[in-house]
């Protein structure tokens, strides 16, 4: 296993049976918060680093994920920008297999370290917490695949148990899709003033949204089935984001510090 020794431009993180390892040389990246497993490659010509959440000899669940390790990993590669893929359950009845830009989210974890500054106050600003470039790439890369597609709020449960169908009621109300996964990356993101956004896949109507009894099998299957569109939709993405970053990201720490 090589250390991390060459900067990347772009990282991925993914989720449950996600697999874009293709030609890829496996970096070991040290962290304060553990050893991470970088997969890097090269995709249209841009430098890719891609991390998965639940690497590990055994999956590793939502609530036991180490996202401080996988976000600092990103920091010390150098990688300014994040594209994270994420299944989701719909409750607002997208087709299965549909796709979902994300444009906010609310946050219904509980035992999660949620920052990287444990000794000082970091009240960084997420009124825009997904990138509006990365956001406007995926768009355009998924409108370019004829894929179905919308925008919605993503609401982010402690796991690893699905959701009640109580919970899911209370949810719809503000949300548009539910998952396990997106928070807190999306805040530790932004406290080291990293670009990041996500593409999420729905893989089942939410608890309650259908009769059917929901399993973890379904969502590795449709997941599976959409490998490679979703391996075109995020080379679309790497391909189109400009070099130079415009947005308001970059700045994300200022005057957040007490």
């Amino acid at each position: 296993m090589e250390k991390a020794s060459e900067n990347v431009e772009i990282a991925v993180l993914g989720g449950v049976g996600f697999n874009l390892y293709r030609d890829f040389k496996i970096r070991a990246v040290q962290t304060p918060y553990g050893e991470v497993t970088a997969y890097c490659t090269t995709i249209r010509g841009k430098r890719i680093a891609v991390i998965p959440r639940h690497a590990g000899k055994n999956h590793i669940p939502p609530h036991r994920i180490n996202y401080r390790a996988n976000i600092w990993a990103v920091h010390a590669l150098e990688a300014k920008r994040i594209i994270s893929t994420n299944s989701v359950g719909s409750m607002r009845g997208h087709p299965v297999g549909s796709f979902v830009v994300l444009d906010d989210f609310i946050d219904f974890t509980r035992n999660r370290p949620s920052t990287f500054y444990d000794d000082i106050t970091m009240h960084v600003d997420v009124s825009e917490p997904y990138c509006p470039e990365i956001r406007t790439a995926l768009r355009t890369a998924l409108e370019k695949q004829g894929l179905s597609h919308t925008e919605g709020i993503y609401a982010c449960t402690e796991g690893p148990r699905f959701e009640t169908r109580a919970e899911i009621r209370m949810m719809s109300q503000f949300a548009d899709v539910v998952g396990m996964t997106g928070v807190p990356e999306v805040t530790l993101a932004k406290e080291l003033s990293l670009c990041y956004s996500s593409i999420a896949i729905v893989t089942n109507q939410a608890c309650g949204m259908t009769t059917q009894k929901l399993t973890a099998d379904e969502v590795t299957e449709v997941v599976g089935k959409a490998q490679d569109a979703i391996f075109e939709i995020i080379s679309d993405t790497i391909e189109n984001i400009q070099e130079t970053r415009n947005c308001r990201c970059r700045f994300a720490r200022e005057g957040a510090c007490l």
